[in-house]
């Protein structure tokens, strides 16, 4: 349909045929084109006339002589024609189709009425078809002579109509609808809402012509060109060009106007030139053009290539996560195996421990039933031969049914705590990597418990990276809070893993947490490590000043602290403390671990302030006094630990009983951080303990109770806890003396201190304490 379009157009306006006729040429025109280019000529010059007399010369010979203008690129639109006498010079016209109409002549001045001429020559019409340039003679009947072309005319209608009905709004996002108006300015098909919102009726496009959409593409073809006049002149034609005003002129304009002091040239040359211009620039224009096209091109090859991308990596998405959850599934399979086995071993334990108290009760009875009988005998010598040998038999049997005979091995709970919560943070962090990016963001970075400690006013940090972690680590960030809950800030920025941080305040809580980073970014924080600083014992050896803010010197104890800051950073980075170089560290470490041989270990006693931390302990636990003082809602034992853990040194507190009734027995000492929080301390393997009541105590670890030891607390008693972590050992003391033995040996990791209770105990804990003299002598000795 669209090839068909220029077979419906006239060639000489351009438009649609408006009532054509057929010329004897059998090509059409509109029946006012056609009266357009109709030419007026004397009958002895008309083409009848000139065939018959066989003249050699041409149809219209003013065609031939203007065939340059008409096809030459330089044509100037303008022309006129002076071939015969009796027409006078008149511009001509040219249509969109390279036609020259011309108007018709104007008439001849009427003769003097004194002066005798002859009539004028009779006058015939003429016209050229615009297409193959034949010249045909009109009779009488003018163009009334050619017939109409009723069936293009139909032909047009229908175009038209199917036009009409295909052409759709250009600015709908989604469905185009309909569209109702064309504009000619615009050229674009407008829809009754977007023509409201997007061409309003105001403004400049108030002046816009808007025709319907049948029309539109037929309007919007220029209409033939006016012959152009000046506008100051309007009787005259433009026939220069104003260098200067940029404007076509008139002769008039040159000799008397404003530009007659003006460059100027001839309005021919000027077009050509300016043409020329037009067509450079549309070269480079088409050229973009071309490019734009290609790039069309390779647009939708990537969408369909997005498309087949799409697809493979969906399924390889999904294979990756099918992945996971299979390894997932032989995790959880592999689990509830372990958990089978402990079941299995529970019941073992439980069923060996109802077969050991059957058969001990068993004997028991039997004892009891045969001493009796023995009773009834009324025989005293008989029953004075054997009365010795049976009472020391039942308190024998009465021991073997002493502490812990009648104390389950098992608890009903499973010890097993899934740690899912790596695994749930990882799933959540489970992202893509893009795969322009060089290396992924470090993993959170690990503090290694047993290389951090406190020394006085210093503290000493360890981290590495995970075992597993294979990116690339530039740098870390170590922050420490105010040693009063407040915000962190950085205190080293470096590459080193280790570092002691000075002019801390003592007796103070501190809270550490490192990152890394690399070129990528920055790794989440490690988790937070708390430190508790020793208390003031030696203030001579606090050298280092650094300067304090005066709020922080409201803390409980007083630090004499200088307000000058001495930075002396031995590792790359930036510093708001001191840090030691690595020589030091291992200095510090080595002060240590010469515990072994030191003289008056007294002085090498590692002081640490601490309380009971609320946040690990259980819920029947009621704290009070600072969270020194601890007590239990419930009659069941319940655990609570210290805040501060403990891997290195030598460390000593001790718990006042402040309330002891109904003969409970608590529990005291050492345990992990996960230890159960609802058993007896020692029940499990997180934790080394003595327990103990108002006659004799037992050291337990595992459920093992081990080293009955006589002697007990009451209320206002005090027991010690001594952890030597140089030795490895753990030793108790009862009212300052040693309890029993060393009660365990071989420690080795992260301890906390620890209690056990029920609401029958109350207990105070008071930390920062001396060696007791039974360890510090005995030290000596040794």
């Amino acid at each position: 349909m669209e090839e068909m379009e220029e077979e419906l157009k006239c060639p000489v306006c351009g438009s649609f045929y408006r009532e054509p006729i057929i010329l004897p040429c059998s090509h059409n025109l509109c029946q006012a084109c056609a009266r357009n280019i109709l030419v007026q000529t004397p009958e002895a010059e008309s083409p009848q006339s000139r065939r018959a007399s066989g003249s050699a010369a041409s149809d219209y010979d003013y065609l031939d002589l203007d065939k340059m203008s008409l096809y030459s690129e330089a044509d100037s639109g303008y022309g006129s024609y002076g071939g015969f006498a009796s027409a006078p010079t008149t511009p001509c016209q040219k249509s969109p189709n390279g036609v020259r109409v011309f108007p018709p002549a104007a008439p001849l001045p009427p003769p003097p009425p004194s002066a005798l001429a002859p009539p004028p020559p009779p006058r015939s019409a003429c016209l050229t078809c615009p297409q193959c340039h034949r010249s045909l003679g009109l009779d009488e009947r003018g163009l009334r002579g050619f017939p109409r072309n009723r069936l293009l005319e139909a032909v047009i209608d229908r175009y038209q109509q199917g036009r009409a009905a295909a052409l759709r709004c250009q600015l709908c996002e989604k469905a185009p609808k309909e569209a109702a108006v064309m504009c000619e300015q615009c050229d674009v098909f407008y829809c009754e809402p977007c023509r409201l919102r997007c061409h309003p009726p105001r403004g400049p496009l108030a002046k816009h012509r808007l025709v319907p959409p049948a029309q539109g593409r037929v309007s919007r073809r220029l209409s033939p060109r006016k012959i152009s006049t000046c506008t100051d002149h309007e009787l005259e034609n433009h026939s220069m060009y104003c260098v200067q005003c940029k404007s076509p002129v008139c002769y008039q304009c040159l000799e008397e106007g404003k530009h007659s002091s003006h460059e100027v040239k001839a309005l021919g040359a000027m077009w050509k030139l300016h043409k020329s211009q037009l067509s450079q620039a549309l070269n480079g224009l088409s050229d973009r053009a071309k490019e734009a096209k290609e790039f069309l091109v390779q647009l939708r090859n990537m969408v369909q290539q997005i498309q087949e991308n799409s697809v493979e990596f969906e399924a390889c998405l999904v294979a990756q996560c099918d992945a996971l959850i299979d390894a997932l599934n032989r995790r959880k399979a592999q689990l509830l195996s372990r958990v089978n086995k402990e079941h299995e071993h529970k019941l073992k334990v439980v069923r060996d421990q109802i077969s050991h108290c059957t058969v001990k009760l068993r004997q028991t009875t039997g004892l009891m039933e045969y001493c009796l009988e023995v009773i009834k005998e009324n025989d005293p010598s008989g029953f004075l031969q054997i009365s010795d040998a049976l009472i020391r038999r039942v308190h024998l049997t009465e021991d073997q049914w002493g502490k812990g005979t009648l104390t389950p091995r098992m608890t009903t709970d499973f010890d097993l705590n899934l740690d899912n919560a790596p695994l749930l943070q990882s799933i959540h962090q489970l992202d893509f990597v893009q795969m322009k990016v060089s290396s992924p963001v470090p993993a959170p970075p690990i503090l290694q418990l047993e290389e951090c400690c406190t020394h006085n006013n210093s503290a000493t940090l360890s981290w590495k990276q995970p075992p597993l972690s294979t990116v690339q680590v530039e740098g870390y960030i170590l922050e420490l809070d105010d040693g009063n809950g407040g915000q962190f800030r950085e205190v080293y920025v470096g590459k080193e893993t280790m570092c002691t941080v000075d002019g801390l305040h003592f007796n103070s809580t501190y809270s550490a947490r490192v990152k890394a980073f690399n070129k990528t970014g920055v790794s989440p924080y490690s988790k937070t490590l708390v430190l508790q600083t020793s208390e003031e014992t030696q203030p001579e050896e606090q050298t280092l000043p650094f300067p304090v803010p005066l709020e922080r010197l409201q803390l409980r104890r007083m630090s004499p602290f200088s307000s000058t800051l001495n930075l002396q950073p031995s590792f790359p980075g930036r510093s708001y403390f001191e840090l030691r170089s690595s020589a030091h560290q291992l200095s510090l470490h080595s002060s240590l671990q010469s515990l072994n041989s030191a003289v008056d270990i007294k002085k090498m006693v590692a002081v640490a302030w601490f309380s009971f931390d609320p946040s690990s302990a259980h819920a029947d636990i009621i704290f009070s006094n600072d969270n020194l003082t601890v007590t239990c809602n419930s009659y069941d034992d319940r655990v609570v630990l210290g805040k501060t853990g403990f891997s290195k040194g030598l460390h000593y507190w001790e718990l006042s009983i402040d309330r002891y009734d109904n003969h409970p027995d608590p529990a005291f000492g050492v345990a992990r951080i996960d230890v159960l929080k609802d058993a007896m301390l020692g029940k499990d393997d997180k934790a080394w303990a003595m327990y103990v009541d108002n006659n004799r105590s037992w050291f337990m670890h595992n459920n093992s109770h081990t080293n009955r030891t006589e002697g007990g607390i009451t209320k206002g008693a005090t027991v010690g806890v001594l952890l030597d972590l140089t030795r490895r050992t753990l030793t108790f003391s009862i009212n300052e003396d040693q309890q029993g033995p060393v009660a365990f040996e071989n420690l080795e990791g992260l301890f906390f201190p620890a209690v056990s209770l029920n609401r029958n105990v109350q207990v105070t804990l008071h930390t920062g304490l001396p060696v007791p003299e039974f360890y510090a002598s005995r030290s000596a000795m040794q």
